[in-house]
C-alpha cells in the first residue's frame, strides 16, 4: 500500500514538474521569437518529450501562452527585484540601469515579457490577454514599493508609467542594428528615467 501511495505521489510530482519544464521553456522561446515563432512539436521534441504528450498538460497553445505569460513576468521582477535590493538606497537607480542596460537589451528570452510581447498579446484571444492583465497588476504593485509618491495609488501609477516608458525604449533599441544607435538609445533612456523618478 506504500509503494502504490509513493507510485503515485511521484507520478503527480513528475507530471507537475514537467509542467513547470514547458512553461518555462516556452516562456523564453515566446519572448525571443513570439507566439508564431514557435511549434508545439518543436518545443516538445527540444525538451525531449512527445508531442502527444503537451495534450497532457495543456488543451491548446493559447492555453500555454497565457500560462508562460505568467512565468514570464515571474522571472523578471525577480531580476529586476534582486538588482534593486543590492543596492540599498539606491534600489530604483539599480533598477533602471539594469532595465536598460545592454545585457538585457540583448537577451530578450529571458528579459521583460512587456518589451518582448506587448503588442503581440494585444492580437491574442481573451483570456491570453485577461492573464497578461492579471500578471502586469500583481507586477505593478510589487514593484511600486520601489517608487516614489505619497500613497500606494500614486507609487503605482509611477511603477505603470515607468514600466511603460522603459519597455518602449527596450524595444525601440532592440529593433536598430546600429550599436551605436541602440546605446544612445539606452542611454538617453536611462538618464531620462533616473531624472524623472529617482529623487
Amino acid at each position: 500500500m506504500i509503494g502504490i501511495i509513493y507510485h503515485m505521489r511521484y507520478r503527480a510530482e513528475h507530471k507537475q514538474e514537467t509542467r513547470r519544464r514547458i512553461v518555462r521553456a516556452a516562456s523564453r522561446r515566446f519572448r525571443s521569437r513570439g507566439g508564431e515563432g514557435i511549434t508545439i512539436a518543436g518545443l516538445m521534441r527540444d525538451l525531449r518529450l512527445t508531442h502527444g504528450g503537451f495534450y497532457r498538460h495543456f488543451a491548446s497553445k493559447q492555453e500555454l501562452y497565457a500560462e508562460a505569460i505568467g512565468a514570464a513576468l515571474r522571472e523578471s521582477e525577480t531580476y529586476l527585484s534582486q538588482a534593486a535590493e543590492a543596492s540599498p538606497g539606491n534600489e530604483l537607480r539599480a533598477l533602471i540601469s539594469t532595465y536598460l542596460s545592454v545585457a538585457h537589451c540583448r537577451n530578450a528570452a529571458q528579459g521583460c515579457l512587456y518589451a518582448a510581447l506587448a503588442s503581440e498579446i494585444g492580437r491574442r484571444p481573451r483570456a491570453v490577454r485577461a492573464a497578461f492583465e492579471a500578471a502586469l497588476a500583481e507586477h505593478t504593485r510589487n514593484m511600486a514599493r520601489f517608487l516614489p509618491g505619497k500613497s500606494a495609488e500614486e507609487r503605482e501609477r509611477n511603477s505603470v508609467l515607468l514600466f511603460s516608458g522603459m519597455a518602449g525604449a527596450l524595444n525601440v533599441a532592440r529593433a536598430v542594428n546600429d550599436e551605436g544607435k541602440r546605446q544612445r538609445i539606452l542611454d538617453l533612456s536611462r538618464e531620462f528615467y533616473i531624472k524623472a523618478f529617482c529623487r
